[in-house]
């Protein structure tokens, strides 16, 4: 058995008050050969021992956690100690677990050999000789104000038992045993892993051959709810997760009985249940003590959720006109519920943050600042879209379906997102414009006012000097008769624009209520007016020349139809039964006129 001697010291007197650094030196050096094994020199003066003592109960006394580290042999903990500054606990339980060690593996030196020596302070077991820990009071008030002899004969049993197990797990005939159990249990592994195999192939093979023809769609009242293929698919995950359910646990047991086996894997197979169900364990307690949050979070989200769906039902009475405010459009009524959404979900989320499972871990708060710092620095552009989406409807530059240009981009809009406006272009072309592109562009639109006031469509004619003004504006007003698709109401008018070197500028301006047939309107009211100045013999001052020609530019009516052009069906003769009267020329363009100098 271990025997204890004890050793006579002189009474050591109470800490004194002062508090000098030679002492701290020379009470972190005593500890230090303490805990090297080194006996101290019985030369040691009072004060380094008074002083040791003090620092020893400072720490043991501070209201900080006090670091403690364990010794281990073969995995196993047998118990821990502390440590000072000076002397950190992690090396000092190092060097004791090293010490410990390779005592267990000389197996010349016995396990009687061990023995408790009580110095001046502090107690030390010793191998013989040799120093393996030695314990002061400090080390027993760590564990509850026990005396350190009594805790330095639990340190000297606990140890004297490690080292007995760990040189009887070395023995030659266990390890030869060991090999013959491990061997077994790999063959009876190989057998149950491929009567598995075949096993679960079988099943498969049977139940796919009398099942899979059965299984039909599943609806309820008509609505399909699963489909056939989606049904066999579930069933057959169902099957191959319990077979990897049954693979796993055979190779867990398999490694969990052969890591026991040998004496350098045993602390592995220890763990290994530790490994697969502490995980378990700390979510289960988590999600117990969070049960009172996520009730909290429960009622947050359903209070949130019957707000948003009352507020839906006001908008949407706005949306459709059942319901007004005095200067409140209805197009206004969805992108403003929009915003409400946004501002309660986000009000919800302000309150429910702290009551999220793991909120005030670190790692919750970096996922949440690394997101944040990634969303205001690659966001900014989307924001800006989004802003300018919002500010567009609030301006309502336009609607669905207007006519519009924007830039040097003319055609329709298809369809109006918070990000972007898609525009359909007079060639039937789809263009995709940034809404913050177009907040800081020029809109022009052509079909705000068409229905209410007309839309006014405007064509100019250069007609020279010879021509009165007054014929000339009775031409074009005369062609913007023919033309449908324009209003009477307010009628056309003709401004003159401007009196020209070589004609005068003429504007023909007609309203018009389908802004989105504008061009088919421009080409007809073009056709009309060339038909109209060829019949009366104007001829238009485009392009401009620098003499008259010898002849009128004008298209005689019988050549109006020349090849490839084809005559109407009905035309006026047939119609009337009369031939139609002939133009009369301006006698302006019939007389000759000499030709005069270029400029």
């Amino acid at each position: 058995m271990p025997t204890i001697s004890p050793r006579t010291s002189e009474q050591i007197s109470p800490p004194q008050r002062g508090w000098r650094p030679l002492r701290r030196v020379m009470a972190c050096l005593v500890l230090l050969a303490l805990n090297l094994g080194i006996a101290p020199c019985q030369a040691t003066v009072q004060e380094s021992q008074d002083s040791r003592e003090k620092l020893l109960e400072r720490e043991s006394t501070s209201p900080l956690m006090i670091p403690t580290a364990p010794v281990i042999l073969d995995g196993e903990i047998l118990f821990e100690v502390r440590g000072v500054s000076a002397f950190p606990a992690d090396v000092r339980a190092k060097k004791v677990s090293e010490r410990i060690e390779a005592f267990a593996l000389d197996h010349s030196r016995s396990i009687q050999s061990l023995r408790l020596v009580d110095e001046e302070g502090f107690t030390t077991v010793y191998d013989g000789n040799k120093p393996l820990i030695a314990v002061v009071n400090a080390d027993g008030r760590l564990e509850g104000g026990v005396e350190r002899q009594v805790l330095a004969h639990v340190y000297l049993k606990r140890i004297a038992e490690a080292v007995q197990e760990h040189r009887e797990q070395r023995q030659p005939t266990k390890l030869l045993f060991a090999i013959f159990y491990a061997l077994a249990a790999t063959g009876i592994l190989a057998s149950v892993w491929w009567g598995l195999r075949w096993m679960f192939n079988r099943l498969d093979a049977a139940i796919e051959g009398r099942y899979k023809t059965r299984v039909k769609d599943f609806t309820v009242y008509k609505v399909l709810i699963f489909q056939a293929d989606q049904m066999w698919a579930g069933f057959r995950g169902t099957l191959q997760a319990c077979r990897f359910l049954l693979m796993f646990l055979l190779l867990y047991a398999y490694f969990h009985f052969v890591f026991r086996l040998f004496p350098w894997t045993a602390h592995l197979g220890r763990q290994l249940f530790h490994i697969i169900l502490d995980p378990l364990r700390i979510m289960g307690k988590g999600l117990v003590e969070a049960v009172p949050s996520l009730v909290f979070l429960v009622i947050l989200v359903i209070l949130l959720r019957y707000v948003l769906k009352l507020s839906k039902l006001i908008f949407f009475n706005l949306a459709i006109g059942r319901a007004t405010f005095a200067g409140f459009d209805k197009e206004w009524a969805w992108p403003t519920y929009k915003i409400f959404r946004m501002l309660v979900i986000t009000f919800g989320v302000v309150i429910g943050y702290p009551y999220i499972p793991g909120s005030s871990s670190d790692a919750f708060k970096g996922v949440t600042i690394f997101i944040g710092v990634l969303l205001s620095l690659g966001s900014s552009s989307v924001i800006g879209n989004i802003l300018a989406g919002y500010t567009l409807v609030y301006r309502r530059a336009f609607r669905i379906g207007d006519r519009v240009k924007i830039n040097d981009q003319v055609g329709d809009i298809l369809e109006r997102r918070i990000l972007v406006t898609r525009l359909r272009t007079l060639k039937n072309e789809e263009v995709i414009i940034p809404n913050s592109e177009i907040l800081n562009s020029h809109v022009v639109n052509y079909s705000s006012m068409a229905k209410e006031h007309g839309l006014i469509l405007h064509m100019t004619a250069g007609i020279g000097y010879e021509t009165p003004w007054r014929q000339v504006e009775a031409m074009l007003l005369e062609a913007a008769a023919r033309t449908p698709g324009f209003l009477k109401e307010p009628p056309p008018f003709v401004l003159q624009l401007a009196l020209g070197d070589f004609c005068v500028t003429y504007e023909l301006n007609v309203y018009c209520d389908r802004a989105n047939d504008m061009t088919k309107l421009y080409t007809l009211l073009s056709q009309n007016i060339l038909d109209v100045f060829n019949e009366y013999g104007v001829q238009i001052m485009t392009p401009a020349y620098m003499a008259d020609t010898a002849q009128p530019k004008i298209v005689p009516k019988d050549q109006w139809y020349i090849p490839p052009a084809k005559p109407p069906a009905n035309t006026p003769e047939e119609q009337s039964g009369e031939p139609a009267p002939e133009p009369r020329p301006s006698e302006n363009h019939i007389q000759q006129q000499p030709d005069l100098p270029q400029k």
